[in-house]
Parts: C-alpha cells; structure tokens; sequence
C-alpha cells in the first residue's frame, strides 16, 4: 500500500469510501477528514448516508474494497472496532447504550476494566478514580455512585461522554445528542463540546438541527443522496444554504398565520384538569382549525398532559368537553371513540410495531371498516386504504409489505400520522412529531398539520422548540412545573419573551 497523502495535522482521513447494500449504493466515493480537537458536524437528510459513514468510521462495518481509512497517516485494513476504540474513536448512539442498573463510576470505568488483564472482580476504586477524572475534564458533578437509571437524561448523556474519555477518546461520534434534550441542556452540552476541543479531543457532531450545528461547528460536511455535497468552514454557511446543499430546494418561509378571530368556537376544551403529581389546573381551548402549540421544558408535564386527555390516565379532577359534551374517557378506546388522536414522541417504542409491515401499522387503527360482514379483511378496501396513505403522505417505499423498520425516521413518522388520521379524529395530539427527522422531512410534517387544521381539524402540537412553534403554530400556551403559565397568539410573541418563561 503506497504512503497516504494525510496531511500531519489530520488525525482521521477517509478516501473514496463507498459502501453497497445488495446491490444498492449507501454512500458514493466520499472524503472526510478530522482534525484533532476540532467540532466537525454532519449533516444531511434522513438515508443520506450519515448513519453508514459513522458505521465505518468506527469500524463496525467495512467500506468497499477501493476505499481507505487512515489514522495518524497510516492506513489501517483491516478496520474493526476493536482498532477504532484502541486508536480513540468513540461514538456515543442516541440510545447512549449505558447500563442503567450501573453506578455512574461502574458506567464510565467499564471499558477500562475490561481491559484488565487478569479477569475477577471489578476493580471498583479503579472505576471511581478514572470516573472522578473524566468528570472533572468536562466540568460535570455527577454522584459516582447514583444509579444511571435515576438520572435524567442530559446527565446520562454526560456519563456517556465521560466513558468515552475514560476510554482515551481522540474522536468522540456524536449521533443526534441534542434529540431528547431540554434548551438549557443543549446549550451545556455544546459548551462539553467546546471544552473538549480545547483538550484537543475532536467531535463529529451530527444533528438535524442547524442552528446548534452552526452554534458549536468549526467545519460541517453535507451529504445528500450518499455522495458528499462539500466541507465547508461554519462561518462560510448559514441555515438556508445549510438547507440548499441539503436537500437541493428552497423551502421557503412558514406559511402565513391566521388571526385568533378568524377561527370558530371552542371545539375541545379543558378546564381544571389535574393529575397527582403531574399538573394542575389546567385550562384551555382548541378551536376547529386552530393549531394550539404547547411548549416547555422536559419535565413540565406536557406528555402527563396529553396521555391524561387520550385516556391513557386519569385525571384527579377537572372535566374535558369537545363540541360541547363532557367526556369522561377511561382508556385511549373511549378517546378514539369520542374522536380523539395521539401522535406519541416515541414513535419507535409506542407508535409503530417495527417488524409489522407498512401496510399493517397505517391499516391497524381501522380495520373494523375493512373488514367484511363475514369477518374476513376485505383485501382490495385494504390495498386501496394503503396505496391513499402513502400517496396522500408521500410515504417513500419500495412496497408497502416491507416492515416500517426499514423506513427512515422522517418516514416512519408519516406512517404514524397516517395511522391515526386515518381514523379522521376531530382533535389531534402531536407530541414533538418532528424529533429525530431533518429539515426536509420536518417541513412535509408542517405542511401536513396546516393541511388538517385547514380541513377543520383541531390540533395541539407539542414541542420545546420555540422557533417551531412560533412558526407553525397559531397560538401558545406555556407550561411549567405542571401548570400553564402563560398564553400568546403567535403573532403576538417573540422567541425572547418565550424564553424568558423557561429561564425564570
């Protein structure tokens, strides 16, 4: 193998790494290079080929034969990850992979433990120390001796960080951190990643959000349809060309918003709802063809909220009416009946059975209407339900028989939409639909909502983005600490004064 031409300063350099699938190509002669202690973001659509390139990189799985990895200018063939880890490379996925029954020391010494060369018992004290030191790097307070399950979830991102360090991490892959995150835990978590810069340990930052990549990004590689766009210095790009490399569109501005008294009479409302524990108190409407956005922090009870009015829980007291009758639903069947839908923030666990087809999981909320007299599925009411949901949604697949697993994550979110508005509920429930799907597929989400809310559909959309919700949503309520504290029409607020609310 001749000599590489990696630079000295590079610490990892791919060359022409392309990758098949039966036949089918995941990524198409793609350069990446990686310097040591800079913050390196990629970006791309859903099935541009992020996921495949991390794969390489962190050796679990080969390129094609005429691709080549270099690290500290020596090409390496092969590539496990076994060399990746031994050479510092880490990725941290966005399950964080932790040991939840561990201590935060027994997490974070882990993999040095196994390194041992005598196998018995852990050597606890060993765990502690290199635990207290990786913490100390990132300037984290953690209990060494808390159990990882009773963590939240930002403090569970940084214990994953810190195994990573523990590790004698160079590089540290990030994929999707900032997904399950509150604001102000995002911007602590990008300030870990400036610090580690500063340590000279490198980031390969991947987000679907473009305004922290551009916040924390020293250099940011697009992707699009498996081939590289370009590398590009962070104070070269700005979120519209970000979004034009992307996707190779314009996306244009959010629609227009509609003034509050241009809609009908309250077609949902809640008054005095509370719940043990959960919230309290709470009151407000929602309009036919208004969308109602509910934003907060994590933990102020907005999920709580929206499993209480699907009738996944009971609320303690309080009463909920939607055109004009009281409900008193006791299961998410009597929400359903009532017309009543929930969209869950997570899909994967909740929303979707993975290893069922497409067809099944859009067909599973209304197979009573596609069933014959006789009680047998009526298969050409079946394929014609299908065949108009995923046109209707433009549902990327191949064939619908396919398991929904194989979609990507902004397509599986379509599946779920179009398994509940199947069932042509008169107020829908999103929360935080556009979670872990990039800009392309966020917007063809936002589109889908204005479209329902304009057919008359009443819908409440959950999100802790305040730009998305002043954007795509017609009025704001505020919720804190199990209450609504406040209340806006869109038009009427600024992302400064929503703010504000979190931070008091």
């Amino acid at each position: 193998m001749p000599p590489s031409s990696c630079k000295n300063d590079d610490f990892v350099r791919l060359e022409g790494i392309s990758k098949h699938f039966a036949g089918a190509p995941a990524l198409a002669d793609v350069d990446l290079v990686i310097r040591p202690g800079e913050v390196h973001c990629l970006v791309g659509e859903n099935g541009s080929g992020k996921s495949t390139l991390i794969k390489i990189l962190c050796g679990v799985s080969p390129p094609d034969p005429d691709g080549r990895i270099v690290v500290d200018g020596v090409a390496r063939r092969p590539f496990s990850a076994t060399d990746a880890a031994r050479l510092g490379i880490q990725v941290i996925y966005q399950d964080l992979s932790l040991f939840p029954n561990l201590t935060v020391a027994e997490n974070i010494g882990f993999q040095a433990n196994l390194r041992r060369p005598v196998v018995g018992l852990a050597d606890r004290s060993t765990m502690r120390r290199l635990a207290e030191a990786a913490m100390q790097r990132v300037g984290a307070a953690l209990d060494p001796d808390q159990r990882v399950e009773t963590l939240p979830i930002a403090h569970r991102q940084i214990v994953a960080i810190c195994r990573a360090l523990a590790g004698k991490a160079r590089l540290i892959i990030m994929d999707e951190p900032t997904a399950s995150l509150t604001r102000r835990e995002v911007q602590a978590l990008l300030r870990v990643v400036a610090d580690l810069g500063a340590a000279s340990v490198a980031t390969l930052f991947v987000s679907h959000r473009l305004t922290e990549v551009l916040e924390v990004a020293d250099r940011v590689t697009i992707l699009r349809d498996g081939t590289k766009i370009g590398t590009y210095d962070a104070s070269e790009v700005d979120s519209d060309r970000l979004v034009r490399l992307m996707t190779g569109l314009s996306l244009g501005t959010a629609r227009p918003r509609r003034p509050r008294a241009a809609f009908a009479p309250a077609r949902f409302e809640v008054a005095g709802l509370s719940h043990a524990r959960e919230f309290h108190d709470v009151s407000f409407s929602v309009s036919a063809g208004e969308v109602v956005g509910l934003t907060g922090l994590l933990g102020a009870g907005r999920t709580e909220l929206a499993l209480a009015l699907f009738g996944m829980t009971r609320p303690d007291a309080g009463c909920i009416r939607l055109d004009g009758t009281t409900l008193r639903p006791g299961s998410n069947r009597d929400a359903l009946r009532h017309g009543i839908a929930y969209v869950p923030e997570d899909r994967l666990t909740l929303g979707l059975v993975l290893d069922h087809s497409i067809a099944s999981n859009i067909t599973v909320t209304v197979l009573p209407r596609l069933t014959s007299r006789f009680g047998l599925i009526d298969r050409r009411a079946y394929a014609r339900e299908v065949r108009h949901w995923v046109e209707a949604l433009r549902i990327k697949t191949r064939d619908p028989e396919n398991p929904v697993k194989t979609l990507s994550g902004g397509n599986q979110q379509r599946v779920v939409l179009a398994k509940w508005i199947a069932r042509q509920p008169r107020l829908l429930i999103l929360d935080s639909p556009t979670v872990g799907i990039d800009i392309a597929a966020k917007q063809e989400i936002y589109e889908i909502v204005d479209r329902l809310a304009a057919e008359g559909m009443g819908v409440i959309f959950i999100s802790d983005e305040i730009s998305e919700v002043l954007e795509h949503t017609d009025r704001i309520l505020v919720m804190r600490e199990g209450r609504i504290i406040a209340e806006h029409a869109a038009t009427e607020t600024s992302e400064e004064q929503l703010t504000g609310y979190f931070d008091a």
